[in-house]
């Protein structure tokens, strides 16, 4: 299955965090998008990686998505060498995306920068013939995502540029809502993290607010770019 947009992300809901908005636009304008998490997010305070699984896959039918596949990559501990490098350019071989939506490319998380690194490393290297990977008994063809985007998650870096996601701001907050155990449960009696309070979980909406803010629109999220974007006429711009 040829997808147009493959979103990776370090652990389960750091998709939905960064750009489930994004997502949610493009599947209604019916673009073929699909989700990769790296890790199982087992070392997460609250529930357990059998619970991020049931909800990553809640999550991914709210937001529409074709595909959502888990690398079962370590929690915390997996690396950007060859051998996680090769996993990823597996995905990226086997969906052929045109547009990679990845992690942020520094945070508070360690995982969050080191996921974006290898994502963006394994798109280079996946447009190399000379690197053979096989799937299912099958060679797979060379394949290099036109570009990469990298979503903004805790820290607040300055967007390259946002996306109007006006309409689809209270999916958005259900999808993330899915991770029943990781947000904000006053009925909880598990450790808090930084992640559960009612403060944070509120901030989802008065971020996209103020990025939205910024072009003249309700909500908006915001991408890092590794390149110079370019646009067919000054008229793309809103």
């Amino acid at each position: 299955m040829k997808l147009d947009i493959l979103a990776f992300g370090a652990h389960p809901d750091d998709v939905e965090l960064g750009c489930a908005g994004t997502i949610l636009k493009e599947v209604s304008l019916g673009k073929k998008v699909g989700i990769v998490d790296l890790t199982r997010g087992e070392l997460g305070t609250r529930g357990t990686a059998e619970t991020r699984d049931e909800e990553a896959k809640a999550a991914a039918k709210i937001l529409g998505v074709l595909v959502r596949e888990n690398l079962a990559m370590r929690d915390g501990f997996f690396v950007n060498d060859e051998k996680h490098q090769l996993e990823v350019i597996k995905m990226i071989r086997k969906y052929k995306p045109e547009i990679v939506l990845c992690n942020a490319i520094e945070d508070r998380h360690i995982d969050h920068g080191k996921g974006s690194k290898l994502v963006s490393d394994a798109c280079f290297l996946s447009g190399l013939m000379k690197i053979e990977t096989v799937v299912d008994g099958e060679k797979q063809e060379a394949w290099r995502p036109k570009v990469v985007y990298h979503y903004i998650q805790w820290k607040n870096i300055e967007p390259d540029f946002v996306v109007d996601i006006t309409g689809f701001e209270d999916k958005k907050v259900e999808a993330i809502a899915a991770y029943k155990t990781q947000f904000y449960d006053p009925n909880s009696n598990e450790p808090a993290t930084p992640i559960t309070s009612k403060n944070f979980f509120e901030s989802l909406n008065y971020r996209a607010k103020d990025l939205g803010r910024l072009v003249g629109k309700d909500f908006a999220e915001g991408f890092t770019v590794e390149r110079c974007l370019a646009v067919n006429s000054l008229e793309n711009l809103i």
